[in-house]
């Protein structure tokens, strides 16, 4: 790794799951990160809630780090730099519109004055350290988004972000495929690509169709009308309030990610031929048929405006007989069984929920399997690294490159791969894991906090007190408490009460008098009271009062 010519590609997040992209580039002495975002908490991780990459690996050599460039302004591919930027330290390449989201996020962060914002417009060349760079406009959810080329000493790589084909995106250029066939016309070496929807044939979907079908549903519906999207898809919003007009409604945004999204869309001149939004407030105010309602929370999260307004506990909005709410969105692998669960308080209350099972109301932002044929034709890359997925997704990116042959090239998180003229090979790899947000606090997923809150999910916790005088001896009865698995009236309780106050009392005198030794054997005792009726090893803990 110390060839002055030499490249390397190293995902440290995004290989093998989806959400927390965080991706480094090496050439000679440098480092350059491309995108740096977060990942939801899915099925397997419920004792957290929002996961970051760690990213010990470029923090250690933060000096050689020349800069991080963001592909798009998308949660997984910027929502962790106002968490980690203090361990990366360097400057920030970004889109006027991502620039516009990530600014709002660094001053909650209170890291607006600290981190250095580099602004590049939309398909345009620029240098990042010893990196030769160029944006390539893309299609996508959100606007502005770009691929990347890196021209380096052992040939051009193209990183494509996330993208699709659609001849009319309605907010944005349409997916620049005149410059991507010019580089394959040049030469590729190798290309990094988006694997999220590899596996639908056919070509992608165009948010056209989505403006004419939402046009019309919306038009023959009656009553409050709630539509839930992505907050960043801009097209989605505007396709929502063009059509609301058309139907004559009045549009209110409910939700604070959709209220963001709003000033940051406007500030980049987005938007502009829409009338501003009405606040959820002035929403009460308009007759039911005539208001259309975008409401955050497509992903069931719990304390998102939609779920609130399904269980009835919104300040503001309530709906019920005779309105709709529409899910523009997919359904985000591991979310199932949280929006099944708003839908069903939904129905509960008497609203009809329509999701795009029932109409064109929703496209991806992802390439089908047919988009991604199209750009391996124009580009030819001698390499193909599949990124952005589970699995599953990244093997049938790879069988869809030998299907055209072109060399795929399969990556776990950590792996670097060395990348030259005469081929490609993994000669080294990196510390690699998952850290979790928790309030504001960043903590490891393995570490004492989260294990100890993993055991509590599945086995609870059982907490014994006591008093003892100076001498160690108990003054009165010990208590136990184990909520989650037993009642303080339940017989088993009552048992474990006594049993632990006698295995205290059975404690050597030697391990008294020190807190510490005698909190240990105190612990001891505990478990050995808990004995094994209750087929589970909950974590145990006491408290004791020396008076």
């Amino acid at each position: 790794m110390n060839d002055i010519t030499g490249v390397s590609f190293l995902p440290l997040g995004g290989t093998g799951e989806i959400g927390m992209n965080l991706n480094l580039y090496r050439q000679g002495e440098a480092w350059l990160a491309v995108d740096c975002g977060i990942g939801f908490s899915g099925n397997d991780t419920p004792e957290a809630e929002i996961l970051l990459p760690d990213p010990v690996f470029i923090a250690e050599r933060k000096k050689a780090l020349a800069g991080l460039v963001v592909t798009h302004a998308h949660e997984d591919h910027l929502g962790a730099i106002a968490h980690l930027w203090p361990q990366l330290g360097c400057p920030v390449y970004v889109t006027p519109f991502a620039a516009a989201v990530l600014r709002r996020k660094l001053g909650e962060a209170q890291l607006l004055q600290q981190v250095p914002i580099h602004v590049v417009a939309p398909g345009s060349a620029f240098t990042v350290g010893p990196f030769d760079l160029r944006f390539i406009s893309v299609t996508h959810s959100v606007p502005e988004s770009q691929s990347l080329v890196l021209r380096t000493p052992q040939g051009i790589i193209i990183h494509t972000g996330d993208w699709k084909i659609d001849p009319n995106p309605q907010v944005g250029p349409p997916t620049d495929l005149e410059t991507f066939a010019a580089l394959g016309r040049e030469g590729v070496l190798a290309m990094v690509c988006d694997s999220t929807n590899v596996r639908t044939e056919g070509p992608s979907a165009s948010e056209a169709d989505v403006r004419r079908e939402m046009t019309r549903l919306i038009a023959s519906l009656e009553g409050r009308i709630a539509v839930t999207c992505f907050a960043s898809n801009v097209a989605r919003v505007e396709t929502l309030a063009k059509a609301a007009h058309a139907a004559g409604r009045k549009v209110a945004v409910v939700g604070r990610s959709l209220r963001n999204l709003e000033v940051a869309a406007r500030e980049c001149g987005y938007l502009s031929d829409v009338p501003p939004f009405l606040s959820e407030q002035e929403a009460n105010s308009v007759h039911e048929d005539q208001i259309l309602l975008i409401v955050t929370g497509s992903q069931g999260e719990p304390r998102s405006a939609l779920s609130r307004i399904a269980s009835d506990t919104h300040p503001n909005i309530s709906l019920g007989e005779n309105d709709t709410v529409i899910y523009s969105s997919r359904m985000i692998p591991g979310n199932e069984q949280a929006v099944i669960q708003v839908q069903d308080n939904l129905t509960r209350r008497g609203v009809q929920v329509i999701t795009d099972k029932d109409h064109l109301v929703h496209v991806s932002g992802h390439a089908t399997g047919g988009d991604v044929r199209m750009l391996y034709d124009l580009v030819r890359p001698r390499f193909l690294i599949p990124v952005h997925g589970e699995w599953r997704h990244l093997t049938a990116n790879a069988a869809i490159a030998q299907e055209l042959d072109i060399e795929p090239v399969l990556l776990e998180d950590g792996d670097i791969l060395d990348i030259r003229a005469n081929g490609v090979e993994v000669g080294d790899t990196a510390p690699t894991g998952r850290l979790v947000l928790d309030g504001g606090r960043i903590l490891p997923m393995n570490g004492g906090v989260l294990s100890a809150r993993r055991r509590m999910l599945f086995n609870g916790m059982v907490l014994g007190s006591f008093a003892v005088d100076d001498e160690g001896y108990l003054i009165g009865d010990p208590k136990v408490s184990a909520p989650g698995l037993l009642d303080m009236e339940d017989p088993e309780t009552l048992r474990i009460t006594e049993e632990f106050g006698n295995a205290l009392d059975e404690i050597p005198d030697e391990l008294r008098a020190n807190d510490a030794t005698f909190r240990e054997a105190a612990k001891t005792a505990l478990r050995r009271a808990l004995g094994r009726k209750l087929q589970k090893r909950p974590l145990v803990d006491v408290h004791l009062l020396r008076v």
